[in-house]
C-alpha cells in the first residue's frame, strides 16, 4: 500500500543543513540511508523519520508551490522563534503575499528555502492570498 513518506529539502550544503534543520526543529541525523548526498533526520525519541536533506544543484525557488508550515501556539512564541531561527541561520524574507493580517511569518533557511511560521492562535490567515 501507498503511503506518505517523509518531506525532502534540496540543499546544496548538506552538513549546514543538517546543522540548522536538527537545531532549528530539534531533530537528530541519523546514519540510517546517508551519503554525500542525503541524510535522514529523525525525531530524539527514536518515533521516526522527519525530514529529508538532499543535495540540489538547483536554485531555492522563490515562491515554491510545496513548503514547509512550522507551527507555534502564540504570537510571542512566534516572535521568539523567529528570532531564534534568523539566530540559527534563517534569513527573512520580503515577502510581498502577506494578507492585512496575517498568521505566518516567511523565513528562509540557510540554503534560500522558503518555509513558515504560523501563529496557531491566530489562524487561518485573512480569507486572502495565501503564503504559497
Amino acid at each position: 500500500m501507498l503511503r506518505l513518506g517523509i518531506p525532502v529539502i534540496g540543499v546544496t550544503d548538506i552538513p549546514r543543513a543538517v546543522a540548522f534543520w536538527t537545531e532549528a526543529l530539534n531533530l537528530v541525523a541519523t546514519e540510517d540511508w546517508a551519503s554525500d548526498t542525503w541524510r535522514t533526520l529523525i525525531h530524539p525519541d527514536g518515533s521516526g523519520r522527519a525530514l529529508g536533506l538532499m543535495h540540489s544543484t538547483s536554485p531555492a525557488e522563490p515562491r515554491p508551490r510545496i513548503h514547509l508550515d512550522l507551527f507555534v501556539d502564540t504570537a510571542e512564541e512566534q516572535q521568539a522563534e523567529v528570532r531564534r531561527l534568523i539566530s540559527l541561520g534563517a534569513q527573512t524574507v520580503d515577502w510581498d503575499l502577506y494578507p492585512p493580517d496575517p498568521d505566518f511569518v516567511v523565513l528562509a533557511d540557510p540554503d534560500g528555502n522558503i518555509f513558515c511560521v504560523v501563529d496557531l492562535s491566530h489562524a487561518p490567515s485573512g480569507g486572502g492570498a495565501s503564503a504559497s
